[in-house]
């Protein structure tokens, strides 16, 4: 099935010798000699963030791609995939769903539809300036064989990689090989020792790769690979207002969650462990927000390591 014909008038093919030719791909072992795409070019040139995970993806794993799609587009980030159902057609949904771009990486033709009824998908994709793109020519069915080499192109056109879900062996695998094998970061989400969805990324962490835990994890990682700035000329009106009301939320988060830390500290100095759950889920997120509160000159650290309030 081929794509619409709206979507069909944005063709391009660009050799490896064209100026337009994305010159992050140049650095890769054995770069496509040809890309064939449907939608904008540009996009291909932006900072991206490859997104990719199991076909069988758990709800857990659903989540996790969207939600971080969408903390990746707001941060002026390119969201890159496979296209395919489960975790890649998540991701693409998480950016699209913030007006943002995301490119589709596929093992057939650009505009060809695989998997078969993701029409209306790959259109948004072309109509919000996102791209589908290939290196197989017009019409080129897809095949077994063509998967992998698509998966070294996902990990080509970003400049890291996060594995949502994979299990073991799994496709997904070969795009995180593919990635090291270009000396970018593998970023990770673990799961469940006893699900075989996240046997891969379980693997991978323990290999080396990144964990993602959360959502300032996740955004540690991308301020490490891509910088902290946003550049907000390439940012649309829909992202910058998501954005600003996604920095209004955080801001009446961490202010909610001090107001609890010095109530609890009212009534005597405490450690940062028994202050877990009140403004922090975990260990990290406790001290994160007491060296916050000790910068601002609202709380003191004690010798013996509690925290009370600066009188």
């Amino acid at each position: 099935m081929n794509l619409t014909n709206a979507a069909s008038a944005f063709r391009s093919e660009i050799s490896i010798s064209s100026s337009e030719y994305p010159q992050i791909l140049l650095n890769m072992e054995s770069p496509p000699k040809r890309l064939f795409v449907m939608g904008s070019i540009d996009c291909l040139q932006q900072a991206s963030l490859a997104i990719v995970g199991a076909r069988k993806a758990t709800p857990y794993g659903l989540n996790c791609a969207s939600r971080f799609a969408r903390l990746a587009a707001l941060r002026g980030l390119v969201v890159v995939s496979g296209g395919a159902i489960g975790c890649d057609q998540a991701a693409h949904s998480g950016a699209l769903n913030v007006g943002a771009k995301t490119v589709v990486v596929l093992g057939c033709g650009a505009d060809v539809v695989y998997p078969s009824g993701a029409n209306k998908l790959f259109d948004q994709v072309v109509a919000e300036g996102g791209a589908i793109v290939s290196e197989a020519p017009w019409r080129s069915p897809p095949t077994k064989w063509s998967f992998k080499k698509r998966n070294r192109i996902i990990a080509g056109l970003a400049r890291a990689t996060l594995i949502v879900e994979a299990g073991l062996p799994s496709g997904t695998f070969s795009t995180a090989d593919a990635t090291l094998a270009q000396g970018k970061e593998v970023l990770a989400i673990p799961g469940s020792i006893f699900a075989k969805e996240s046997r891969g990324a379980n693997q991978l962490i323990s290999q080396g790769a990144v964990p993602i835990i959360d959502d300032t994890s996740f955004i540690d990682a991308l301020n490490q690979v891509f910088g902290n700035g946003i550049d907000e000329s390439l940012l649309s009106q829909d992202i910058l207002m998501h954005l600003k009301k996604d920095t209004t939320n955080v801001k009446l988060a961490e202010n909610a969650k001090q107001q609890k830390a010095l109530d609890a500290l009212t009534q005597e100095p405490k450690s940062a462990e028994d202050l877990l759950g009140l403004c922090g889920s975990n260990i990290t997120e406790v001290i994160r927000c007491l060296t916050s509160m000790e910068l601002t000159g609202l709380i003191i650290k004690l010798r013996d390591g509690r925290y009370s309030l600066n009188m």
